[in-house]
């Protein structure tokens, strides 16, 4: 049971069906009755979960590759390939983007669906095995979560809604690219051009840095939007860190360094969600 769950990528859906609910928080419009925001969170975590699946389905011949990946179900062979999985994984796609469309509204429904195709479909298929800008451009996917909960409220998409999905845009380099320096040996014995592969750890290590300088210098664009005193300190503490272990990464690229950064990420993208939700709200 647990290696199907893992096919979906659960905990992957979470942060982006989270993501979705700050892109509902930080937008003007109407409130959204309790089963909307249900419909909405489920929604892009079934979406966010058939892409997931996918991938994996799609990458069955270089996960074994990989120490990092050679034990999932389709690469170890503990699950056989086959129509079955694409029937259900397109109509878990369906199913999320029919009840997006049918309980909020159709450009909820299209974010729903950009979101899954991005990671399924432009970063797997199409970037992933070819160019070291895989993760820049399918990067986009957990923009697309909080475009979607932001037209739940209002398809008329505000500044401070664009703004997240901007930093969500950024993030997703410096974050992924700290994994890959981690990983760069599954990387290269699996021919896949990430980053640190094409460039080497150290010019890597220094497109961290200077990514995560972009970025936290982008999460302060909500405080001028309007968000308060609390989303701007997560912003400080958040941004300060990953900065911080960004800059030890540049001066001494390797595994430990590397992991250290990309945990960091996952501290400043948390904080400034929480924030978010929490100064919306209040």
């Amino acid at each position: 049971m647990r290696g199907v769950l893992g096919v979906f990528k659960p905990r992957i859906g979470l942060v982006i069906a989270i993501t979705a609910l700050a892109g509902m928080a930080v937008s003007s419009g109407p409130s959204l009755s309790g089963g909307q925001i249900a419909v909405l969170f489920f929604s892009v975590l079934f979406s966010s979960a058939s892409a997931g699946a996918f991938n994996q389905y799609y990458e069955y011949d270089i996960d074994p590759l990989m120490r990092r990946t050679r034990n999932r179900v389709f690469a170890a062979g503990h699950m056989q390939r086959g129509p079955g999985w694409l029937l259900a994984i397109g109509g878990l796609l369906a199913l999320s983007v029919i009840a997006a469309g049918w309980v909020l509204n159709a450009w909820t429904a299209l974010y729903v669906f950009l979101g899954a195709f991005f990671y399924a479909v432009v970063y797997t298929v199409w970037l992933k095995r070819r160019t070291w800008l895989n993760i820049v451009i399918g990067g986009l996917a957990g923009s697309w979560a909080v475009l979607a909960g932001a037209a739940a409220v209002n398809p008329q998409l505000g500044a401070v809604p664009l703004a997240l999905a901007f930093i969500l845009f950024l993030w997703t380099p410096p974050h992924f690219w700290s994994l890959a320096i981690a990983c760069k040996e599954d990387y290269a014995a699996a021919n896949i051009p990430m980053l640190p592969v094409v460039v080497g750890e150290r010019r890597a290590a220094r497109m961290v840095f200077e990514a995560a300088l972009m970025l936290v210098a982008a999460s302060f664009l909500p405080a001028l939007l309007g968000l308060g005193v609390l989303y701007l300190a997560a912003a400080v503490a958040g941004g300060g860190w990953f900065v911080h272990k960004a800059w030890k990464l540049s001066q001494n690229p390797g595994r430990a360094s590397a992991m250290s950064c990309f945990f960091a990420s996952l501290i400043q993208l948390s904080l400034l969600l929480a924030a978010t939700m929490i100064e919306a709200w209040l």
